[in-house]
């Protein structure tokens, strides 16, 4: 595990130089600066995992900086202030722009290692349950008792021991992030962040400020790849990667720096990049749509994760684990399925995989009533999604007739979209073609629309 990175501000060199030396004792790697100006400096250098931060400084005081942080792209990491002269106003005012503590000077070192080991904690477990949030009825270990899934979790074990990069391939829906956050969880990146970021979402000219970050109009602002150092990048989808993004992430990756927008100085990185496609990448490169030399160097160590219709005796084992977490992790009434329920989801081809039938045990819990589950909910549930797959297929949009035109319109747009991002595999970077798109617009008018194209 990579050492965290803390700044020490403090305008008194012997204090500067005592806690430096005491956390370098401990095993952290420690940058110093003398007043405001140095830490902005230092700031743009790195991004610190702790900032320990004095109050009186000739420059500028350090709740006036804190405010400046606090205002501006938001706080980098936990501060501690640090004050031989603190009142409690002062105090109240730290913690009202979130500092994480205060401590009193002359330091206590044992109180100051205390307090950092905290704040440290603290802050890598307001990234996991983030992290949890975001991944709410995904599985953290993948699920399944099949030898397709058992030789899976082993290969993940053994590629996790490397510090390789790694392309994940397979079908929407077939658990391609679950693995790249179990890999995580399994190698000595674990500790530090798992950061996601879907290749579709970052095309165009934002594409630079998300993965790298900003120093225009002197605000900083951290980039997806800088957020992700000393852990992982997961790239879902990273064929949807416009090609001036994949020059400037393989230019990256490889020389381990890059230069935020608007930034003179060069900003090391030590990161993991975990790839999902499900795409060919090789057809891909062959009409000229992805980069060779990203191709082969994603490609070092190429899992594949197999449909769930290839791996049919992991269907009671994932039916079983989500009637269990969503009525304990979102409070939905809790269900269990009948006997002709069972064989019924045991007998379907599961086109849309583990997503589809994650979906579906939610429909069930949220629509159904009773204890059990019955086979004549399971075959409304699964003869609503194919007369809806068949509908749009065929072309048969319902349009909203009997509705003001604005919501009308917003609800023809809804259904064109779902439509096309069908036809697109859910691919955002199909869909614009289709749609006539340019992809940064339509990210947004997806997101507005309330759709997710990790459901196509």
């Amino acid at each position: 595990m990579t050492a965290s990175h803390i700044l020490v501000v403090d305008d008194e060199p012997d204090i500067r130089t005592l806690v430096q030396e005491i956390l370098e004792d401990e095993d952290y790697h420690v940058q110093v600066a003398e007043n405001a100006a140095a830490a902005r400096t230092a700031l743009r250098h790195r991004r610190p995992d702790l900032i320990l931060l004095d109050i009186w400084m000739p420059d500028q005081d350090g709740v006036s900086l804190l405010k400046e942080w606090a205002e501006g792209a938001g706080l980098p990491c936990p501060v501690v202030m640090m004050s031989g002269h603190g009142t409690v106003e002062t105090a109240v005012e730290a913690t009202r722009l979130g500092a994480y503590d205060f401590i009193e000077k002359p330091l206590s070192m044992a109180k100051l290692l205390l307090v950092v080991e905290r704040a440290l904690d603290a802050d890598r477990l307001r990234r996991e349950n983030v992290g949890l949030r975001r991944q709410a009825g995904t599985i953290v270990e993948p699920v399944g008792r099949s030898a397709a899934t058992e030789t899976l979790r082993n290969q993940v074990q053994r590629i996790a021991s490397h510090d390789t990069w790694v392309l994940i391939m397979g079908e929407a829906g077939s658990g391609k992030r679950t693995y790249g956050h179990y890999l995580h969880q399994c190698s000595n990146r674990r500790d530090g962040p798992f950061i996601e970021v879907a290749a579709g979402s970052i095309a165009g000219s934002g594409a630079a400020q998300e993965l790298f970050g900003s120093e225009e109009g002197g605000r900083l602002v951290y980039g997806r790849l800088e957020q992700a150092n000393n852990g992982s990048l997961f790239i879902d989808e990273v064929a949807d990667l416009d090609m001036p993004a994949q020059v400037r992430l393989l230019s990256a990756l490889n020389s381990r720096a890059f230069h935020r927008v608007g930034g003179a100085e060069p900003v090391e990185v030590d990161v993991r990049v975990l790839a999902a496609t499900r795409v060919d990448l090789e057809q891909e490169v062959h009409e000229g749509r992805f980069r060779e030399d990203l191709y082969y160097h994603l490609n070092v160590v190429p899992l594949r994760i197999p449909p769930l219709r290839e791996r049919p005796e992991d269907v009671d084992a994932l039916l079983a684990f989500f009637l269990e977490s969503y009525p304990s992790q979102e409070g939905l009434p809790k269900r269990r399925l009948g006997t002709a329920a069972r064989n019924r989801l045991l007998q379907y081809s599961w086109p849309g995989n583990v997503r589809e039938l994650k979906n579906l045990v939610q429909r069930l819990l949220i629509l159904g009533e009773g204890q059990e589950i019955e086979l004549s909910e399971v075959e409304a549930a699964l003869g609503g999604a194919v007369a809806r797959a068949a509908g749009a297929q065929a072309g048969g949009l319902a349009m909203p007739f009997d509705r003001p035109l604005r919501d009308a319109r917003e609800e023809f747009e809804r259904l064109y979209l779902q439509h096309q991002l069908r036809e697109a595999g859910g691919s955002v970077g199909e869909l614009a073609k289709l749609a006539g798109m340019e992809r940064t617009h339509l990210y947004r008018k997806l997101k507005a629309l309330g759709i997710d194209p990790n459901d196509f």
